[in-house]
């Protein structure tokens, strides 16, 4: 195969290496990057990855991406370093699984990509001795991930901006009590604004002095890490090659999705996405209309990390199905709508669906989930109510919890009437001072906010 370059899904800007891709976050005209080829494993070198641990799956597929930016024994030492924890598979009933991505640092799934990608970019820059100021848009769980990933990178300072009124208490204090190379913006709006900040910033010529990237799943270093854990729950789970898989992902930003989607893409036997939302349909609404239109503003809901009403990931998924969109969600090519619909089955769950599935699967299988979880859990089984033909005891499937239950005490103990048990990784947060600085989201205050980093 032939070395894999870097695409903006605009079109109008050259292909790159993995290094740039990643140093640079977000393509000059403000596209995504994206493989200009997907490698494709061999029915054989999948099954080979059951008797292997995460970091050696990680390894072999990132490797893949990589090319020789980095050595192989260097990408091993990274790789280790950053998956040290557990990724459970927890059996429900029959062959449906929940997988708890929630065992990291900051107990989010987000530590997945941020870590890696966090050593990656330290990586490159001290090679080159550079400096990078990072630009973060966080709807909850990406900002304390990103945080946590960075914090202390010699090369490295970080900007993050959140919601202030759209985040829990823990997610914010997983951010704001680190300082140092750390400054966190609490901004006066929803998460599409925060994250329109951080594009704006991008393409101002003005701006053009400071050495920015983003850490955002805009940038593909946050991207290809989270292909991984498809390929681990598969290879825990299954029998053999013929055993399809179906995942039903929480999705806000669609970064999570767009990981599992390349998975497939690889060669891993999925028969299905549920592509689980919650009251930010912009995305069934299209599946079923056929039109496009962002949510604006986006709706607030409980499983607050995906409240996105324009989800930046859409741009990629378009493309790897053939069509054209641009930053701002106007589609020039329509994709293969055909080939969207065999391969995603997306549904809209509201806030009073996932408090009851909150409660429901407590109460049937001791089964605790968060909200985001939750709405994951929903959607499976919407999914089979809507094709009950397609169940059977013998269907793997899998569902993703992407935060741990202690970030929402409030919601849990509203629903429940217990608190979650605190993992070590939050157990002293309320003890810590937070920093944050408040601000409009006027594009002009941020932009003097960065004018000022002269």
């Amino acid at each position: 195969m032939a070395r894999i370059q870097y695409y903006s899904t605009n079109l109008k800007s050259e292909k790159v290496s993995f290094r740039e891709a990643l140093i640079r976050g977000q393509a000059p005209d403000r596209g995504l990057y994206m493989p200009d080829q997907i490698p494709v494993l061999t029915p054989d070198q999948i099954e080979s990855f059951a008797g292997k641990s995460y970091p050696e799956i990680a390894e072999i597929i990132l490797k893949l991406y990589v090319n020789d930016d980095i050595s192989q024994d260097d990408l091993s030492r990274l790789v280790r370093d950053a998956y040290n924890f557990e990724i459970p598979l927890e059996n429900v009933y029959d062959r449906i699984h929940v997988m708890r991505l929630d065992r990291g640092p900051t107990a989010s799934f987000k530590d997945f990509a941020a870590r890696m990608m966090g050593r990656l970019m330290q990586y490159f820059l001290k090679l080159e001795n550079r400096r990078m100021l990072i630009l973060t848009a966080t709807s909850g769980d990406t900002g304390s991930a990103i945080a946590n990933a960075f914090y202390g990178l010699d090369n490295i300072e970080v900007v993050i901006l959140f919601p202030e009124k759209e985040v829990t208490d823990r997610q914010r204090k997983q951010m704001t009590t680190l300082n140092q190379n750390i400054t966190v913006l609490a901004i006066d709006g929803k998460f599409d604004d925060c994250q329109a900040l951080v594009k704006r910033a991008f393409a101002d010529e003005d701006l053009s002095f400071l050495p920015l990237s983003s850490a955002n799943s805009i940038n593909i270093g946050r991207l290809i890490p989270q292909s991984i854990y498809y390929f681990w729950a598969w290879s825990q789970l299954a029998n053999n090659i013929d055993d399809k898989i179906i995942f039903s992902v929480p999705s806000g930003n669609f970064g999570n999705l767009m990981g599992g989607i390349i998975a497939r893409h690889m060669g891993l036997p999925v028969e299905r996405f549920v592509v689980s939302t919650n009251e930010n349909d912009e995305v069934p609404v299209y599946f079923a209309k056929g039109s496009y239109q962002p949510l604006i503003p986006s709706r607030n809901c409980i499983s607050s990390a995906m409240n996105v009403g324009h989800p930046s990931n859409m741009a990629r998924i378009v493309a790897l199905y053939g069509g054209i969109m641009d930053e701002k969600g106007n589609i020039s090519k329509q994709p293969d709508i055909d080939r969207l619909k065999k391969d995603l089955w997306p549904v809209s769950i509201t806030d009073s669906q996932t408090r009851e599935t909150i409660k429901n699967a407590y109460e049937k299988y001791r089964l605790l989930l968060e909200p985001h979880g939750a709405v994951a859990w929903a959607g499976l089984h919407r999914f089979f109510e809507a094709h009950p033909e397609l169940y059977t005891p013998f269907q793997l499937c899998v569902t993703l919890e992407t935060a741990h239950p202690a970030k929402f005490p409030q919601e849990i103990e509203h629903i429940l009437g217990i608190q979650p048990d605190l993992p070590e990784s939050m157990s002293h947060l309320d003890e810590k001072i937070e920093h944050m600085i408040p601000m409009s989201n006027r594009y002009e205050d941020f932009k003097n906010y960065l004018l000022k980093r002269k």
